[in-house]
C-alpha cells in the first residue's frame, strides 16, 4: 500500500524571509493627515539628504524612494545592522483625487512633509505615469 503525505518544508519558508530581509529597500513610518482641502504626509527617514528623495506618481499610487548616505566603505558592513544600512521605499495607494502637479514637499532633519492638494470636482484624473520629483 502506497500513501502519500503531503508536508510542508520549513526551509522554503525561511528561505523567503530571508530574501525579504535582504530587500534593498525598508519601508519608513509615516503619518498621514487628511485637511479639508489636502493630505499631509510625514516620512520619516533618518541618515538621508535632501538630494537622495525621489518622490513619483504612478497613476492612483504616490512612490517615495530615499536614498541613504553612505559614510563607510561598500565592502563594510555592520554586525547585525545589516537592515538599517538599506533604503527607504514607500508606496501609497492615494487614489487620483489629488493633483499631484501642486504637491509640495518640504525636507527638515530627516522628515519629509508632503501636502497633496485635492483634486477639484470638475477636473479629469491623468492617467499616465508621470514624474512629479
Amino acid at each position: 500500500m502506497n500513501t502519500r503525505t503531503h508536508t510542508r518544508s520549513t526551509s522554503s519558508r525561511k528561505l523567503n524571509a530571508h530574501e525579504a530581509y535582504k530587500a534593498p529597500y525598508r519601508q519608513p513610518s509615516y503619518d498621514c493627515r487628511e485637511l479639508p482641502d489636502a493630505v499631509t504626509i510625514v516620512v520619516y527617514v533618518p541618515g538621508v539628504d535632501v538630494s537622495g528623495v525621489e518622490i513619483e506618481a504612478h497613476g492612483p499610487d504616490l512612490l517615495v524612494t530615499a536614498h541613504k548616505i553612505r559614510f563607510v566603505r561598500v565592502n563594510w558592513q555592520a554586525l547585525h545592522l545589516e537592515g538599517s544600512q538599506r533604503d527607504y521605499r514607500l508606496r501609497l495607494r492615494l487614489g487620483l483625487g489629488f493633483d499631484y502637479a501642486r504637491m509640495r514637499a518640504d525636507f527638515h532633519d530627516g522628515v519629509l512633509t508632503l501636502t497633496l492638494p485635492k483634486r477639484q470636482a470638475d477636473a479629469a484624473p491623468a492617467h499616465r505615469l508621470r514624474r512629479v520629483a
